[in-house]
């Protein structure tokens, strides 16, 4: 909490961001809040900025620059580095992070050189004898032997032939992918989810129709994009070598679309050289992150203003036109084009109405899951929307989602499984404790956990007992992050290690003592083992680390009820409804606790106030409908 002079140890970044990091004595290594602008003074550059202003947060906060929030072995390194191996002891809570190279090299994308060295050895003629190949470990060949025509009809480029891999783009998403680590010893080439798994198209990272909101790295953008479908690859666009575009401006779309079609004011509504006539400005709009760094979203869409009218998500017209409102967008663009062009990206109504909880979203989620003309990342990020609607659509969607061939997809389908019984978790995901994907297999292993006991013959229960390990292990490699610990404790519990499941939670408090899942969690654990006062003394503890935290006071009137202390309960319920509005189900239990205590006026006028904030909420309307009925 005082200040003192640190030693900068490295600098790292990507233009136009340099920051700094400070090496401790526990082998962290943490960047500094403040940061430099690289770009020219002309464009506002060539200055300090901190990277949070008007924010005041203490040593204490785990967002303070010292915090495991900015923690650039966990956070930074895997991406930013060439070979990093993390090397944290959890016994010692210290890092021991390796890397071959402090910044992105050779080796990242193409493995490691070895092979590649000795075949350079050898004379040109038996190289081609012997190999076919430059002995690099990763094959990126998905664009070898590959032509674009443009057919002159449409204006648009058709590739030669259907793609057969899809190495490259994989190899450029471990790092342009916001993404969970599940193994540590990635080697250029390998298979994504092995190591990886990318987020999908959800609330908060994505607006309902897929554009872009929070940092998210490109990945999951480009493959909903046309683009994507159409076989394009990364380096159709980039040279990645001089990390520069392959032509600029407009020129690089004009590699497959002809200009005079598309370059031309009947087709931009926009004169030649202004910015709205540039192809990003209306196909892949731009954010800014981190203060400075414009980047443009890869899901390059066609503008749909019309969706902002209906749903709410921006549009690139108006993120140019400002002093317009979307319903003038929308008609500008009607006017040419009609109203039935909508764009490859067709789930954005699903996905809408899943984040307004709207009647019929199951439904319509369980459609677009099924639909084989979808790309994967859509159907995958349907099927766990799903997981929060339960019922008839999603158990359907599952079971058939389980045998799909992208494993993502797969991945996904086994998510849905949270809300139903053993019988259900065992006959779906069995058989994928076996999948090729290390990402499927350890998900499957969690699922499968309650049922761990009822998965018959020796063979199913080897196959568990591997694929636990892995499930295990992946967890361990973010021993340092109590989100992980606590899903160890998650892990152990339901398998029975009740002594193990404790020792997590606890590890993940000793971590992070402001961290409400591990309360939450542990007095569950020592509810179920009769412990009812050592979990209230938890869930208490919570209170004092987290005293505006809804879920905390939440769990504490809960288990104030559950010990027979209905009128200490109800202020913590009451406390936890006003804390956290936007969770309509803490309102539900206050509403129940009410009128358990005879008070159902006031229940009632509860479920009515959040039913006004959660119009759509099913467990508030069929709450309210059943008071009023009794009464």
């Amino acid at each position: 909490g005082n200040l003192h002079d640190f030693e900068i140890r490295y600098t790292f970044g990507v233009y136009p961001l340099q920051q700094y990091l400070v090496a401790f004595p526990d082998g962290r290594i943490q960047p500094l809040p403040l940061a430099w602008d690289s770009r020219p003074p002309a464009e506002g550059g060539q200055r300090w900025f901190h990277l949070n202003p008007g924010t005041r947060v203490t040593h204490t906060d785990d967002l303070h620059w010292t915090g495991r929030q900015q923690n650039w072995n966990f956070m930074c390194a895997d991406c930013h580095s060439t070979g990093v191996r993390k090397g944290y002891d959890a016994s010692t809570d210290r890092f021991r992070t390796t890397w071959s190279e402090i910044n992105v090299g050779c080796e990242a994308c193409h493995g490691p050189a070895s092979r590649h060295v000795e075949w350079a050895a050898y004379p040109k003629l038996l190289r081609g004898l012997l190999w076919r190949d430059d002995r690099l470990p990763a094959r990126l060949t998905d664009r070898h032997g590959v032509k674009w025509a443009i057919d002159r009809t449409t204006g648009n480029a058709r590739r030669s032939s259907p793609p057969r891999a899809n190495n490259e783009v994989e190899s450029c998403a471990t790092c342009h992918s916001r993404r969970v680590q599940i193994a540590d010893g990635y080697g250029a080439g390998a298979p994504l989810l092995d190591y990886y798994v990318p987020s999908l198209i959800v609330s908060g990272l994505y607006y309902p129709d897929g554009q872009q909101r929070d940092e998210v790295y490109t990945y999951a953008s480009f493959l909903q994009s046309r683009m994507s479908h159409a076989g394009v690859t990364c380096a159709d666009c980039h040279e990645p070598h001089r990390q520069r575009l392959r032509a600029p401006g407009n020129a690089l779309c004009a590699q497959c679309h002809i200009a005079a079609k598309y370059n031309s004011p009947a087709h931009t509504f926009h004169s030649v050289g202004a910015p709205g006539s540039a192809c990003v400005s209306c196909h892949m709009p731009s954010t800014i992150y981190m203060q400075i760094d414009p980047r443009l979203d890869h899901s390059i869409r066609i503008p749909r203003p019309d969706l902002t009218v209906s749903t709410g998500v921006p549009n690139a017209c108006n993120g140019c036109h400002t002093n317009r409102p979307a319903e003038w967008a929308a008609a500008q663009v009607a006017s040419r084009y009609g109203t039935a062009r909508k764009g490859f990206q067709r789930f954005a109504a699903s996905f809408s109405a899943d984040d307004r909880n709207l009647p019929g979203a199951d439904h319509s989620l369980a459609e677009v899951a099924g639909d084989s003309t979808e790309p994967a990342i859509v159907r995958a990020s349907a099927l766990a929307r799903l997981a929060a609607h339960p019922g008839e659509f999603a158990l359907a969607s599952s079971r058939t989602a389980a045998s799909d061939s992208s494993a993502l997809i797969r991945r996904s389908a086994l998510g849905i499984l949270d809300a139903y019984p053993p019988r259900e978790r065992v006959a779906v995901a069995t058989p994928l404790l076996r999948d090729p994907s290390r990402a499927v297999r350890i998900e499957a292993a969690r699922i499968l956990a309650p049922a761990a006991g009822s998965l018959g013959g020796d063979d199913r229960r080897e196959a568990f007992a591997r694929a636990a390990n892995e499930f295990v292990a992946s967890q361990r490699l973010q021993a340092d992050r109590p989100e992980n610990r606590t899903n160890l404790g998650i892990f152990f519990g339901q398998l029975g290690k009740s002594a193990e499941a404790e020792a997590e939670y606890k590890s993940a408090l000793r971590l992070a003592p402001r961290y409400e899942p591990a309360y939450v969690n542990l007095a569950d654990l020592l509810r179920a083992e009769g412990r009812d006062a050592d979990a209230e003394g938890v869930v208490r503890a919570g209170v004092t680390a987290l005293p505006d935290d809804p879920t905390i006071h939440h769990a504490l009137g809960l288990l104030l009820v559950r010990s027979g202390k209905r009128a200490e309960a109800l202020p913590e319920l009451a406390l936890a409804a006003s804390l956290g509005p936007d969770e309509p189900h803490f309102a539900y239990v206050y509403a129940v606790a009410l009128r358990s205590a005879g008070r159902d006026h006031e229940a009632i006028a509860v479920l009515e106030r959040a039913l006004a904030r959660h119009p759509a909420d099913p467990e508030l309307t069929l709450g309210l409908e059943a008071f009023k009925r009794d009464r």
